[in-house]
């Protein structure tokens, strides 16, 4: 199955690319997903090797900050489960999630973040999800063309995995 390419956003002050990268292995699941869209593209699309723009939003600038990779199939959300969360859904079950998580690997900060204005200056990426009008859904699909973009913007080649 051929990689895809994926754009997630979080707020840095909640959780950054730095946060990810401190992490053991810089392994973390991305929890709190509490969208029917993205939890599908979650679910039903992303694949291990998959590889991620981890965009930094609600700060000035937004900004895509890092590559990541996913690293791990999609499993239930342990926060909907707990009480104690505020993501908990008593909806949600073991046997019956309604949301899933995925394993997030942060593979290299960009040598020079990418703000959404550049993102928005650059005709290549007209296309893209985070720039359209009203867009506002955590985890995007993107183009291996927009996702080569970003890359060659901030100066980086494709990180290793």
């Amino acid at each position: 199955m051929p990689r895809r390419y994926w754009l997630m956003k979080s707020e840095p002050d909640v959780y950054s690319f730095a946060d990810l990268q401190a992490e053991p292995d810089a392994t973390a699941y991305w929890d709190g997903v509490r969208n029917y869209q993205a939890r599908n593209f979650m679910r039903d699309d992303m694949r291990v090797g998959d590889r991620v723009l981890f965009y930094h939003s609600r700060t000035k600038p937004p900004h895509v900050a890092g590559v990541a990779e996913i690293a791990s199939e999609p499993y239930p959300d342990p926060t909907a489960l707990d009480p104690e969360s505020k993501y908990f859904d008593p909806k949600s079950t073991p046997e019956k999630p309604r949301w899933v998580v995925v394993d997030v690997r942060a593979l290299a900060p960009l040598p020079t973040p990418v703000s959404l204005a550049d993102l928005k200056a650059n005709p290549a990426l007209a296309q893209m999800a985070v720039v359209q009008r009203g867009q506002r859904l955590s985890v995007q699909p993107v183009t291996e063309a927009e996702y080569r973009e970003v890359l060659r913007m901030a100066g980086l080649d494709e990180p290793p995995a």
